[in-house]
C-alpha cells in the first residue's frame, strides 16, 4: 500500500487554506464481487474524512482519497476490514514499479484457510449421511438438547456446520452490520435459521455446497486477473544502464530520461527510448500486436516490454518507467473498468429490485402456506395437477431455498467479467479499449468512416511505377531523376530518392544550375545538358504533345506549338493510367527528348482490402473513405480497397458533417483516423480509433480505441470481438436470469432442493458466465490467426 502525496487538492478546510488530501492503493484480494465492493464501500463512507473511494473487485483493489487531517491510512484499512475483508500489501501509487501497479496477488485458492474449512465440513456431512441414510442402525443418540435427541449423523452435521458456515455467518454479520443485503447474509441467515430449528442436514449441505462454490468463484475470478497480470508482467523490472562509463543494474523506476540502456540478445526492453547504437529485430507484439519482429537500427524508436530477439541495443531512455507506453496501456486497461457499461448499470438497478423481491417471496413462501393449507390441498392447472402439504417443515425448507435464490451473484458479475476478458484480450493483441462503454458500442456500429491517408495508406509516399521511353533503360532514368531532386526538399524527392537507392543506381550527378518550377517541377544541369522532371504540364509547356498518353488528366491540349522530337514517347495512355489510379506522375527528359516517367504514391496497406471485405462480411452496413484528397486520388483508392464510397477534398469540419450524415443515415458511426488531425470527426462518432497510437501520447488520450500498430487489420478484428462480447453479455445475463426464474418456479412445487439452487443457481451459474466471459480471450486477428495455422500445420 503505498499513498501518493501529490494528490493535495484546492478546498476551504475549517476557515480557509488548503486542504491536503492523500490516495492510497489497497490490495484487497477477497473483494472480488460487486457485492464486496458495496459492503466495503459503506464501510467507507461511514469514515469522517475518506472523500473518494473507487474500488476495482476485478483487480481486488481500493483506490481511497482521504484527508490526512481527519483520517489516517490506518482508519482506512480498518474500515476495509471492518466490512470483513483483509488488507494485505502490495498496492501501489499509479505509475510506480510494474509489481505495484495495482492487481491483487495470484491467491493459494485450494490450500487457503477456508479451503481447509471447506474439505473438512465435506468429510463431516459425507459421514453424516453416511450414518443418516447407509449405518442407521449405528445412528444411536447420543445427547439431547431441550428434550431433542442428538444422534451420531446430527453430531457430525454439527461440526461441518461450524466448520464450513462460520466464513459464511461471519461474512453475513459484516453484511448485516454494513446494511449490505448480498450473498453471505442471505447464506448466513439460511445456515443459522436451518441449525436453530434443527434442520441439520439442510444446513450442513448449505454451509458446505455454499463453500465450495465460493471457492469455485474465487478460481474463476483469479483466472479472469491472470490475464491482467500477463499484461502488467511483460516489462522487466530492472534496467542495465551506463553509468561513469561502467555497466550497473538498476530497478527501471530508478532510471532518468537521457540515460542510455543496454538492452542485449532475448532480453526485454525495460523503458521506452531511441536506439543510438547497434540494431536487431525487435518483437513488438506485447505493444502493438504485430506477430512479425520489425527490425530496428539507430534512430528509431522501441518500447518498454517489447523484446529483442537477436542483435545488441543501446538506446536513450526517453520516458521513465511510469510513462511508458505499457505503462499508459496497463493504466488505461485497469481505468476502463471502473466506467460502468449501459448493461452493467441496468444489472446494478435490476439486482436493487430483485434481491428484496425474491427475500420477500421467501419469507412469505415460509410462513403463509402452512397458515392458509390445512392438511394438504390439490391445485390443478391446464392438465397439470400438483397437491401441496401444509407442513410447516416443508414450506420452512422452501422458503430457505428461495433466500439462496435471492443470491444475484451470476447475474452481476455477468458484464463485468466479460468486459474485463475482452479489454485484457484486446490489449494483448495490440488494441486499447477505454472502457467497456465502448467496447459494447463498437459492436453495435452500423457504419465505419475511415480516413485515407496514414489508414487505409501508409502515410508515405512511395515510387510504383518507373516507366521508361523506348530504349532508355531504368536505371538510367532513375539516376538522372534522382541527381536533379538531389538539389529539392519536396517529399516526392525523398520518394524517388529511396527509390534509386534500393535500385542500386549511384554515382548520382550533382546538378549546377539548379531551379525550382514553381507549381510545376525543377530543371538543372548534368553533364552540360539542362534536364527537367516535374509534371506532365511543365513538359506540354516546353511543347511536347502528351494529348495520347494522358486522356484523363488537363484535356491534353500542348500550350506552345509542339516541338520536333525523334518520336520517342509514351505508350498511348499510358499516363492517363497511371493518373486514374490516383499516382501523381512526374516526367524526366530534356527540351526535346523524353527519358520516361515516375510514378509515385501513397501506398495503400496491404490489409486495407482485406479489412474492409471482412467488415462487411461481419456485418457493417456501409464503409465509407473520408479525405481531404483530390477527387481523381480518393476515387483510385476507394476502388482499390473496395469501399462503398467516398467523399473527397473534406476539411476537419466538413469531415465532421460527414460523420453527421452517416448517423443519420445508418445509426452508430465509428470513425477511424490518426488520433490528431482527425480529431473533431473522431470525437463526434460514436466510437473513435486512432491508428498506430503506440507512443503517441495524444492519441492514447483522445480516442476511445487505439490500434497501437498501423495496421487497420485489426479493425475487423475488433469489431469481431466487440460484437461477440455484447453476445456473450446478453447470453450471460439473460440465461442467469432465465435459471434462477426457472428455479424460483421450481421451488414451491418442491422441484429444487437446496443442494440444488447453490449448485446450479450459484455455483453453477457464476462458473457459467465466468467461462463464457474467458473465451473472448481466443478471438484473435485474423493475421495472428493465420500464422498459428501455419505452425501447427493447419
Amino acid at each position: 500500500m503505498t499513498e501518493n502525496p501529490d494528490a493535495d487538492t484546492a478546498g476551504p478546510p475549517n476557515g480557509g487554506g488548503q486542504r491536503r488530501e492523500l490516495s492510497v492503493r489497497l490490495t484487497v484480494p477477497e473483494m472480488d464481487c460487486p457485492s464486496c465492493a458495496q459492503k466495503v464501500d459503506k464501510s467507507l463512507q461511514r469514515v469522517d474524512g475518506v472523500v473518494d473511494a473507487t474500488l476495482q473487485p476485478t483487480t481486488g483493489t481500493a483506490n481511497v482519497t482521504y484527508d490526512p487531517d481527519r483520517v489516517t491510512e490506518a482508519d482506512v484499512v480498518q474500515a476495509i476490514e471492518n466490512a470483513g475483508y483483509e488488507v494485505v500489501s502490495g498496492g501501489g501509487a499509479k505509475g510506480s514499479s510494474n509489481d505495484e501497479l495495482g492487481i491483487a496477488p495470484p491467491s493459494e485458492v485450494w490450500t487457503s484457510s477456508r479451503a481447509i474449512k471447506t474439505w473438512i465440513g465435506a468429510a463431516f456431512v459425507t459421514l453424516g449421511l453416511l450414518f443418516e441414510f447407509v449405518l442407521t442402525g449405528q445412528n444411536l443418540a447420543v445427547a439431547s438438547v431441550l428434550d431433542y435427541p442428538l444422534h451420531v449423523a446430527d453430531g457430525l452435521f454439527l461440526v461441518a456446520i461450524v466448520t464450513s458456515g462460520y466464513p459464511v455467518v461471519r461474512g453475513g454479520y459484516y453484511s448485516a452490520k454494513n446494511l449490505s443485503l448480498d450473498i453471505d447474509l442471505l447464506m448466513g441467515t439460511a445456515i443459522i435459521a436451518a441449525t436453530g430449528i434443527g434442520y441439520f442436514v439442510e444446513a450442513a449441505t448449505l454451509a458446505v455446497l455454499f463453500s465450495i462454490a465460493e471457492l469455485l468463484e474465487d478460481y474463476a475470478m483469479d483466472r479472469a486477473r491472470d490475464s491482467l497480470r500477463e499484461l502488467m508482467e511483460l516489462s522487466p523490472d530492472e534496467a542495465t544502464v551506463r553509468r561513469d562509463g561502467e555497466e550497473v543494474t538498476v530497478p527501471a523506476d530508478e532510471v532518468d530520461v537521457g540515460e542510455t540502456v543496454i538492452v542485449r540478445p532475448g532480453e526485454k526492453i525495460p523503458l521506452d527510448g531511441t536506439i543510438v547504437d547497434g540494431g536487431s529485430a525487435v518483437d513488438e507484439s506485447p505493444i502493438t500486436g504485430e506477430s512479425v519482429p520489425v527490425d530496428k537500427s539507430v534512430g528509431d524508436e522501441i518500447y518498454a516490454g517489447s523484446i529483442n530477439e537477436e542483435g545488441y541495443l543501446e538506446f536513450e531512455a526517453t520516458a521513465p518507467a511510469s510513462e511508458s507506453t505499457l505503462s499508459q496501456i496497463i493504466e488505461m486497461v485497469q481505468g476502463a473498468q471502473e466506467k460502468k457499461t449501459e448493461k452493467e448499470q441496468f444489472v446494478d438497478r435490476f439486482s436493487g429490485y430483485y434481491t428484496p423481491t425474491i427475500v420477500v417471496l421467501a419469507i412469505l413462501t415460509a410462513v403463509l402456506p402452512p397458515l392458509l393449507i390445512s392438511g394438504s390441498a390439490t391445485v390443478s392447472l391446464a392438465g397439470f395437477s400438483h397437491t401441496f402439504s401444509g407442513s410447516w417443515q416443508t414450506w420452512f425448507i422452501r422458503g430457505l431455498t428461495l433466500l439462496v435464490i435471492a443470491c444475484p451473484c451470476a447475474f452481476v458479475i455477468s458484464t463485468p467479467v466479460s468486459v474485463v476478458s475482452g479489454i485484457t484480450s484486446a490489449a494483448k493483441n495490440g488494441v486499447l479499449i477505454k472502457g467497456g462503454n465502448y467496447l459494447e458500442a463498437m459492436g453495435e456500429v452500423d457504419a465505419v468512416a475511415l480516413d485515407k491517408t496514414g489508414t487505409l495508406t501508409k502515410g508515405e509516399l512511395t515510387v510504383t511505377d518507373v516507366v521508361p521511353v523506348d530504349d532508355t533503360d531504368e536505371a538510367t532514368l532513375l539516376r538522372h531523376a534522382a541527381g536533379l531532386e538531389r538539389r529539392s526538399e519536396h517529399p516526392i524527392a525523398a520518394a524517388i530518392l529511396a527509390r534509386a537507392d534500393e535500385a542500386g543506381v549511384d554515382e548520382l550527378s550533382d546538378p549546377t544550375d539548379f531551379e525550382s518550377l514553381t507549381g510545376k517541377g525543377i530543371r538543372g544541369e548534368i553533364d552540360g545538358k539542362t534536364y527537367y522532371a516535374g509534371k506532365p504540364a511543365l513538359f506540354e509547356d516546353l511543347g511536347f504533345d502528351l494529348s495520347r498518353t494522358r486522356s484523363a488528366a488537363d484535356g491534353g491540349v500542348p500550350k506552345v506549338d509542339a516541338v520536333e522530337t525523334d518520336d520517342r514517347t509514351f505508350a498511348e495512355d499510358a499516363l492517363a493510367a497511371l493518373e486514374r489510379e490516383g499516382k501523381t506522375v512526374v516526367i524526366v527528359g530534356t527540351e526535346s527528348e523524353l527519358l520516361g516517367a515516375i510514378a509515385i504514391a501513397d501506398e495503400v496497406r496491404p490489409a486495407s482490402k482485406r479489412a474492409v471485405e471482412r467488415l462487411h462480411a461481419l456485418g457493417v452496413e456501409r464503409v465509407v473513405m473520408l479525405t481531404g484528397d483530390n477527387e481523381g486520388t480518393a476515387r483510385a483508392i476507394a476502388e482499390q480497397v473496395g469501399v462503398d464510397e467516398y467523399r473527397a477534398e473534406l476539411l476537419p469540419d466538413e469531415k465532421v458533417d460527414a460523420v453527421d450524415e452517416l448517423q443519420a443515415e445508418y445509426g452508430d458511426v465509428a470513425m477511424v483516423g490518426d488520433g490528431i488531425n482527425d480529431a473533431p470527426a473522431l470525437a463526434t462518432a460514436d466510437v473513435g480509433i486512432a491508428m498506430g497510437a503506440a507512443g503517441t501520447d495524444t492519441a492514447l488520450e483522445t480516442a476511445d480505441i487505439a490500434l497501437m500498430g498501423d495496421d487497420v487489420g485489426k479493425l475487423p478484428y475488433l469489431y469481431d470481438l466487440s460484437h461477440t462480447a455484447n453476445g456473450v453479455i446478453r447470453q450471460n445475463i439473460w440465461t442467469s436470469l432465465g435459471v434462477k426464474f426457472l428455479l424460483a418456479i421450481g421451488v414451491p412445487l418442491g422441484l429444487v432442493s437446496v443442494a440444488v439452487a447453490v449448485v446450479v443457481g450459484d455455483m453453477g451459474m457464476s462458473l457459467g458466465v465466468t467461462g463464457n466471459a474467458m473465451r473472448l480471450s481466443r478471438i484473435v486477428p485474423e493475421s495472428l490467426r493465420s500464422d498459428a495455422d501455419q505452425e501447427t500445420g493447419a
